[in-house]
């Protein structure tokens, strides 16, 4: 990222350089520069009002027990605020962004009628939508078919052998995809459609996942693109709907296709249909891939950890959970304060914004001891990866079992794993990890 501001974004003393390393998705293309700006905000302005040119002016918060604080508390940090114009997004964009976003509704930033844009009880009413599916015993009868089909990606991708390969594009991608559609009842022969929209719903920033109907370098281009992705989905999504509610099966869209409302027993809109289809197939995917990818570049690089975990697949789930610390995929979630409230000394005012650094909380020297290394044997892990309060992902379970099955299947066949060539980031501020990872992986 290019610098060329130097004064301060805040009375707290932000450098500009710091504030636009993290608030830009730019900043984001390199994560030592930004892991350090992390590091500086921790030490010297851990809550900090700061302003980058494009953007409403944000409070970053880089401490876990600050995000914690926030997040124990939705009446008063607020996700969405509502439908009706005046509401915040929960996730960061320029305010040419917003101003696109509400030129499509009428004045709302709730572009998507999902759990991430709304508060309890709202919240509370969607989620159990499909909560329980996604439970540690309901996920227990999907155990067997998540095995197969991490054996099938490894046999359909990989060979005995020497492989020379891409790690995220040609095998990391693939299995959560299988996985989630698998689970959800997509027919296989539709996952290219949701690989080509997942990528331009998370890579709205970044000029290699540019959509050709969306006009670049300009400011509203990111809510361009993540508009017109989730038109598509709609569509896509509008015929499933209408299929499982017609003869519903035994999948995960049924049951959200034929939830009914509480209040008068009748289905919900479709667009609530529409916003757990769109949050299933983007973040139960790429967050999980983001995170094995991670895990394998970390393992090419030590060996012995490596060796390690093929000894005694019984550290797998430890190592699945640092890894969630390590990768942290989801960056930060933006909350807004609904009344005047003090946070680390420091005086709010109702209508100030937040940007939840996940990333940054992941790597606290107050939670974690050596938050630079990796130690698949850290304990306690307390983590925030998959966030805190009503919003922690309810994806989490499912996740973790997916990177089990996949690293328990995966590691024993392994013989040797390096690092090739040159690793790539995807540009985004909010959810993404590596895009290219080439290794050479020998497998027995």
């Amino acid at each position: 990222m290019t610098v060329t501001h130097t004064e301060s974004t805040s009375a707290t003393g932000v450098p500009d350089e710091i504030a636009r390393r993290v608030v830009l998705p730019e900043g984001h293309r390199d994560d030592e520069p930004l892991f350090a700006a992390y590091r500086w905000l921790r030490e010297n302005a851990p809550l900090a009002k700061v302003r980058v040119e494009g953007y409403d002016p944000i409070w970053l918060v880089t401490r876990h027990a600050d995000i914690m604080e926030i997040e124990k508390q939705p009446a008063v940090f607020t996700s969405g605020g509502g439908a009706e114009p005046g509401s915040h997004n929960p996730i960061l964009q320029n305010q040419a962004g917003d101003a696109f976003t509400r030129s499509l509704t009428g004045g709302s930033l709730r572009i998507l009628e999902t759990v991430t844009y709304l508060d309890p009880p709202e919240h509370t009413m969607v989620k159990d939508i499909a909560n329980e599916w996604f439970r540690p015993a309901s996920l227990k009868k999907w155990e067997g078919r998540i095995r197969e089909l991490a054996t099938q990606a490894i046999a359909d991708r990989l060979r005995p052998g020497v492989n020379n390969l891409d790690f995220v594009g040609d095998f990391a991608l693939y299995y959560p995809l299988h996985v989630v559609m698998s689970l959800f009842g997509v027919p296989a022969a539709d996952e290219p459609r949701m690989m080509a929209l997942t990528q331009d719903f998370f890579g709205t920033a970044d000029p290699d996942t540019q959509r050709d109907d969306v006009a670049a370098l300009t400011p509203e281009a990111a809510a361009q693109q993540w508009s017109a992705a989730i038109r598509d989905f709609y569509a896509y999504f509008d015929a499933l709907v209408e299929a499982r509610r017609a003869e519903p099966q035994d999948d995960l869209a049924s049951i959200i296709a034929n939830a009914r409302h509480p209040d008068d027993g009748e289905f919900f809109a479709k667009e609530v249909a529409y916003g757990w289809f769109v949050a299933i197939s983007t973040a139960g995917h790429d967050t999980t891939s983001s995170t094995l990818a991670g895990i394998i570049e970390v393992l090419a690089h030590h060996p012995d950890e490596l060796a390690r975990v093929r000894a005694d697949l019984s550290l797998v789930p430890d190592l699945v959970n640092e890894g969630l610390r390590w990768v942290s995929p989801v960056k930060h979630f933006v909350r807004q304060a609904t009344q005047d409230y003090v946070l680390r000394g420091q005086q709010i005012t109702k209508g100030d914004r937040f940007m939840l650094l996940y990333q940054s909380a992941n790597r606290d020297t107050d939670i974690f001891e050596a938050p630079d290394e990796f130690r698949i044997n850290r304990r306690p892990n307390k983590h925030i990866a998959f966030g805190y309060g009503p919003h922690m992902c309810i994806g989490m379970h499912l996740a973790r079992q997916e990177l089990r099955i996949m690293l328990e299947e995966l590691l024993p066949r392994v013989e040797s794993l390096e690092v090739t060539g040159d690793r790539k980031v995807v540009q985004t501020n909010f959810v993404g990890g590596l895009r290219r990872l080439p290794v050479r992986l020998e497998l027995r």
